[in-house]
Parts: structure tokens; C-alpha cells; sequence
């Protein structure tokens, strides 16, 4: 199931979703992105795959583990979020408005770019 959660909500997502293991944020940016605006991990871990490597990748990532996906803006996480999805995963978020929304919502020390 493909769930649409802000960055505000990524916490009580990952509570939601305990039972299936720990939470993981799979951020899809490019490594000049993530150099550039990164979040701490905070309850969660942490992997970051740039989107064009995810199939490649894949098998190392839990299917029955929940995943939130995130990038930019939100629109390549929920990419690969669907592509979770189709792939049988079954815990699956795309965390709208991205990094962006994170240094907006939770942590103001991020930088925007």
C-alpha cells in the first residue's frame, strides 16, 4: 500500500507501522543533493539510492519492512515509491514536498536549495 505522508508525519507513520520492523527513509536524490541538504536520522535509518540506481539495487531493500521515500520535492520519491509497490513491497510512503518540506516541518537547520 502506497501511503502520501508529509514530513510532520513520518513519526507517527513509523509508529503505525512498528509491528513490520524498523523504519527506513530511502532518499533518492543525487549524492551532490544529499551533500547538500541532508536529514538526521531520528528514529529511523537511513539509505540513500539515487532513484536511477533503485532496480539495480533493489535486493537491498526488506519488502515487508515500511519505507518512506523521499527527495527534492516529492515527485522522484513517489516514483520509486510506486515502484516499490509494483515490486511487492508492502509498507510503502512517499513523504510529499521532499527535503524542502522537511527543513519547512521539522528541522530548520536544513538548508533549501
Amino acid at each position: 500500500m502506497l501511503n502520501q505522508i508529509t514530513p510532520a508525519q513520518l513519526s507517527a507513520w513509523g509508529e503505525q507501522q512498528a509491528a513490520a520492523g524498523a523504519l527506513l527513509v530511502l532518499d533518492v536524490r543525487e549524492p551532490w543533493e544529499v551533500q547538500t541538504a541532508s536529514v538526521k536520522p531520528a528514529g529511523f535509518e537511513l539509505l540513500t539510492i539515487p532513484m536511477s540506481l533503485i532496480p539495480a539495487r533493489l535486493n537491498e531493500l526488506d519488502r515487508t519492512r515500511p519505507v518512506a521515500c523521499l527527495c527534492h520535492h516529492g515527485g522522484r520519491s513517489m516514483q520509486v515509491a510506486s515502484f516499490l509497490v509494483q515490486q511487492g513491497f508492502e509498507r510503502v510512503a512517499n513523504i510529499a514536498g521532499g527535503i524542502h518540506a522537511w527543513s519547512a516541518q521539522v528541522d530548520p537547520s536544513i538548508p533549501c536549495y
